[in-house]
């Protein structure tokens, strides 16, 4: 899930500075004031708002490919669940999928166990860089989740990252949509990307033509991919 990196302050924080380790006590505190989702990524506040239709979009239709596929036992698909760095008192990140063995349903814990994912999916907001994109997937690397699938409506693309080591995914596999993709095991599920969505014009990435983002055609819409034209 995308956010807004911002810095502490009194605002956002409320009282004095926080130390080292307590980051994770702010971010409550930041949920519960402002009601936006909070994540700690490399020792920064990161701030979520609403997710658009489109957003919501892309992570329901690959929620229902992978619970509709064969998924192995023990193992099951979740949303609003966060998983925290191994050995680090506060940076945790919240994917907007995750696949966890099936006992996380019984957990009393917030976070679970990098370890334990199968699976993690990030869509892309718009309001995102480049860098933090980049960022995040290296976090991912060094939590040691094993498949990261990054989704990226702004454009049309997507990237699947796997086998993470010494901090960064070894191979990384890039798509647009309508092409389909095969996680790989214990997974084995290919999903179809040709019912993905592109977000509206005006939400596009400025990039443009030729910088990476999407295409704007002749009467002002966004081409990518053979489905997922926004007018």
């Amino acid at each position: 899930m995308g956010g807004v990196s911002v810095r502490w302050s009194a605002e956002v924080g409320g009282g004095t500075r926080p130390r080292p380790g307590n980051l994770r006590a702010v971010a409550e505190t930041i949920g519960a004031t402002t009601g936006l989702q909070v994540q700690i990524l490399g020792g920064k506040l990161v701030l979520s708002t609403t997710p658009t239709g489109k957003h919501v979009g892309v992570t329901q239709r690959l929620r229902r490919q992978l619970e509709t596929a064969v998924m192995p036992d023990g193992l099951d698909v979740f949303e609003l669940s966060s998983i925290a760095l191994p050995e680090d008192p506060d940076d945790y990140v919240t994917p907007d999928l995750i696949v966890l063995p099936t006992e996380w349903m019984e957990d009393d814990d917030w976070l679970a166990a990098p370890e334990d994912a199968a699976l993690a999916v990030e869509v892309i907001s718009q309001s995102e860089k480049s860098r933090e994109i980049r960022d995040k997937a290296d976090w991912y690397a060094v939590a040691g989740v094993p498949v990261l699938f990054v989704i990226d409506p702004r454009n049309g693309t997507w990237t699947l990252h796997t086998r993470p080591d010494n901090g960064a995914y070894k191979d990384v596999l890039p798509g647009k949509f309508g092409e389909s993709v095969t996680l790989p095991a214990p997974l084995d599920i290919e999903i179809a990307t040709d019912g993905f969505r592109c977000m509206a014009p005006g939400a596009r990435d400025e990039r443009g033509p030729g910088g990476g983002g999407a295409a704007e055609n002749g009467r002002g819409c966004i081409s990518c991919g053979p489905t997922g034209m926004s007018c």
